[in-house]
């Protein structure tokens, strides 16, 4: 089974929505990683189910599949990056950021997405670690019930620096949790390779059970910054090869959020870098 690969519309955040989609579908992408944001599909904007239907409309002509990101830097507070998160010491400022990922899963239903991507925020100063993992699971649990609801797994991101930051965090929240069936992982390989114990490779392997959407990029460790491929020290070839043979339908999304005044080349270096490496990853699969 060949993987599919999408595109982060946060790596292209210079172009229109629509421009960015034809971009996709011309390069030949299978789907796209939609952030949900002011300049693309804004969540706070008015009349956003009749905007969504239209966006729906526009992937269904174009055959692109698609996750809901929410990973946008200052959609609901325009001076602090990724605020308020689920973290907040302030209620209501948690309950904002709660609102917005309800909101992402019925933008996810109503686009027949495969699941909405979050993650937990950083654990705000003063705040203990027993207290931040008690408000992350209360500011969840809305989430969760909606994503069960509409049949959209919630898939979160370990992402360096924050509370939830491995693989090993993603554990502790499921448990803490009781396991609930909506909850997914979200695996960035760029992230494996800033900071996990395993490979990229074996991470893969560990995740398979609960995974629900890949990000892809190249990185360095010890270094969070993501990268164009051949840029960093990934060796991709057993990382995607162990993708493939997790049986994973979901989209796996090139995320270059910080190359969007290059995003048109960087969609189509990360395609000719991908394809051929998916298309080794997948041949010994056809023949067994």
């Amino acid at each position: 089974m060949s993987l599919r690969l999408g595109y982060g519309t946060n790596g292209l955040t210079d172009l229109r929505l629509g421009d960015a989609l034809g971009l996709l579908a011309d390069l030949g992408y299978e789907g796209v990683g939609l952030t949900l944001d002011h300049m693309h599909l804004d969540p706070l904007a008015p009349e956003l189910p009749a905007r969504t239907r239209k966006l729906g409309r526009r992937l269904n002509a174009l055959g692109l599949d698609v996750t809901v990101e929410t990973g946008a830097r200052y959609v609901l507070d325009p001076t602090r990056k990724h605020g308020p998160s689920l973290l907040d010491p302030d209620p209501d400022a948690r309950a904002r950021r709660t609102e917005l990922l309800v909101t992402a899963v019925r933008v996810a239903a109503d686009l027949g997405a495969h699941a909405v991507h979050c993650f937990s925020g950083v654990t705000p100063d003063g705040t203990d670690d027993d207290t931040a993992w008690k408000r992350l699971g209360e500011a969840l649990a809305p989430v969760l019930d909606a994503a069960a609801g509409a049949g959209v797994p919630l898939a979160i991101e370990p992402e360096p620096g924050h509370l939830l930051a491995t693989l090993a965090d993603f554990h502790r929240l499921r448990e803490q949790l009781g396991d609930p069936e909506p909850l997914g992982l979200t695996l960035d390989i760029g992230h494996c390779q800033c900071l996990e114990p395993l490979t990229p490779a074996e991470c893969v392997r560990a995740a398979a059970p609960w995974l629900r959407h890949v990000q892809i990029e190249d990185m360095r460790r010890g270094v969070h910054e993501h990268l164009p491929f051949g840029d960093g020290e990934i060796d991709f070839p057993p990382v995607l090869e162990a993708l493939a043979a997790t049986g994973y339908r979901g989209l796996t999304v090139v995320e270059l959020p910080r190359h969007s005044h290059a995003g048109p080349e960087q969609a189509r270096r990360s395609l000719e870098f991908l394809r051929p490496l998916i298309a080794g990853a997948a041949s010994p699969l056809k023949g067994a």
